[in-house]
């Protein structure tokens, strides 16, 4: 059973939750029965609050809605009707193409960092996480508990007490270090004039959250609002029951339960044998062959401490292919003649083709259009694993890490060795390497939640030009954080100077390559500006 700290609600509280949600007792639960843009307006508020979605609810948001008539609201209503039409389309026509049509908002709370991670990797879904940079840690559950994932096996071992005790060490350092450093950055970075207290509040106290949040484990716990299709969630459904974790299939199972309470035509081939049992078992036995293959052939482990972006692999004619894209999408000749024709250009006219297809670009939301995806980059990573968390959810590419472990060391933020904190911020990290080798060989997967998102983490990053012109335009503004704006700079320049993609690096010209003091101010300012302007 998963370890959720469950809410309490007052009777009159719980007959209007149960109007718009599955269930009122677990952590995973779907949304019925409100406007699309109430559903919306709720996940984008829920990613910076620290109150559950249902809390949230109450507080924040039934006071803008009309409950007359709702009483008798019942979220199964109509399902058998709708199954049976279902039904009958997909087995008399073959065609289950509809399941991409019906689509639920889906809370899952209080999911730890690594299951967060695979709730998020498909690429025909939407997601909303909660904050580290609104959002402190410092504060318990209602159960008094610290907000870390209990694995039931892991708490009934031999390591079961020290590893909850070794959890509320990490978090008592995070908990003490970010009032103090909250004070060295309100003495570093004085308020100016130009910015009220809400907003200057708001800057150091993301900053300090930023460079506090390596110091939680990966078990720390997270609230994510899901949007997704019936087939798309199939597929997530699918990947989950075949994972190694405990914790990732405990939650596929909540998972189905509610959304078959919404969408049940959408899921039915999960649960029969020869589908949706063969394919989870096909996932498993091709993991787990896989890896006992590499196990066998290679058994020296690599590990190269250091943050790094390399850019592994692309091509040199990159640029070319993507002027011939231009040319077939906007004449009427065949690819071969297209790329004739480029072959035929000069260095000018080339680049005066490129310029009139990205045409004059205001802001980064004016992307060009799909012959910049006629060109690929491949990105080994070594980052922290706070900034791979924020970098995985970019869902239009191919990502793959590996494992979470400690062998690739860890970074401390240059403002905490300058607050004079770093002996306390490393000792935590230490202990958190120590209780990672001693779970490991008991519990391989497990052992993750141990280690502190200070740690590195390996992956690779594979898109179009398309893709990296949002990704670094948007990962390298000042409002980033400054871990993964260091990723998106060094992308940048490896496009420009090691691929020789200069006409495509050009392109990107909002990449924002400035120095900034408080990262979010000038983001807090607009939100100033845009509160005045309601009232």
């Amino acid at each position: 059973m998963h370890p959720y700290a469950a809410e309490e609600f007052t009777d009159a509280e719980s007959s209007i939750l149960r109007r718009y949600f599955t269930n009122l007792e677990g952590p995973v639960f779907a949304l019925v029965n409100l406007p699309e843009v109430v559903k919306g307006a709720l996940f984008a508020r829920y990613s910076r609050s620290s109150k559950s979605l249902r809390r949230l609810f109450l507080d924040e948001f039934v006071g803008d809605l009309d409950l007359s008539g709702d009483a008798g609201l019942d979220a199964t209503i109509g399902l058998d009707r709708a199954d049976e039409l279902y039904q009958r389309i997909f087995y008399e026509y073959g065609d289950d193409s509809v399941a991409q049509l019906g689509g639920v908002h889906l809370a899952c709370e209080q999911s730890s960092n690594l299951l967060t991670k695979v709730l998020e990797r498909g690429r025909l879904m939407s997601y909303l996480e909660q904050s580290t940079r609104y959002l402190g840690y410092d504060k318990r559950l209602a159960s008094g508990h610290y907000r870390f994932y209990r694995d039931h096996d892991l708490l009934e071992s031999r390591f079961g007490a020290r590893y909850v005790g070794e959890m509320d060490r990490m978090f008592d350092t995070y908990a003490a270090l970010l009032p103090r450093l909250t004070e060295f950055i309100t003495m570093k970075y004085p308020k100016t004039s130009e910015d009220t207290d809400f907003v200057y509040r708001q800057a150091t106290r993301a900053k300090a959250l930023d460079a506090v949040r390596g110091l939680l484990p990966a078990s720390a716990l997270s609230n994510l609002g899901i949007y997704a299709s019936g087939q798309a969630y199939e597929g997530l459904l699918l990947r989950m029951r075949a994972h190694p974790l405990p914790e990732v299939r405990t939650y596929a199972d909540m998972m189905f339960d509610e959304l078959n309470k919404v969408i049940p035509s959408f899921l039915k081939r999960l649960n029969v044998p020869e589908r949706g049992g063969a394919w989870t078992e096909y996932l498993s036995a091709t993991r787990s062959a896989t890896q006992q293959l590499m196990r066998e052939l290679w058994r020296d482990d690599e590990a190269s401490p250091g943050e790094s972006v390399r850019l592994v692999d692309f091509d040199p004619d990159g640029e070319s292919r993507v002027l011939e894209a231009i040319i077939f999408a906007n004449d009427t000749v065949s690819h071969d003649e297209a790329a004739r024709r480029v072959a035929s250009l000069s260095t000018e006219d080339r680049q005066r083709v490129l310029n009139a297809y990205v045409g004059e670009r205001r802001n980064r939301r004016h992307r060009p259009g799909r012959a910049l995806e006629r060109t690929d980059y491949r990105f080994e990573l070594v980052t922290d694993y706070g900034a791979f968390r924020d970098l995985q959810r970019h869902r239009m590419l191919s990502i793959e890490w590996q494992p979470l472990t400690v062998e690739l060391g860890f970074d401390v933020p240059d403002l905490v060795h300058e607050a004079g904190l770093a002996d306390e911020f490393e000792s935590s990290l230490e202990r958190s390497a120590e209780l990672y080798h001693d779970l490991r060989e008991d519990f391989p997967d497990q052992a993750q939640y141990a280690v502190a998102l200070a740690f590195r983490i390996r992956y690779v990053m594979q898109m179009n030009a398309r893709e990296a012109m949002h990704l670094i335009e948007l990962r390298s503004g000042p409002q980033g954080h400054p871990n993964y704006r260091r990723v998106a700079h060094e992308m940048a320049r490896l496009i420009d100077s090691q691929a020789g993609h200069h006409a495509l690096a050009n392109a990107m010209r909002f990449v924002d390559f400035s120095d900034t003091d408080l990262e979010r101010l000038a983001a807090e300012r607009a939100a100033e500006r845009a509160r005045a302007l309601r009232q």
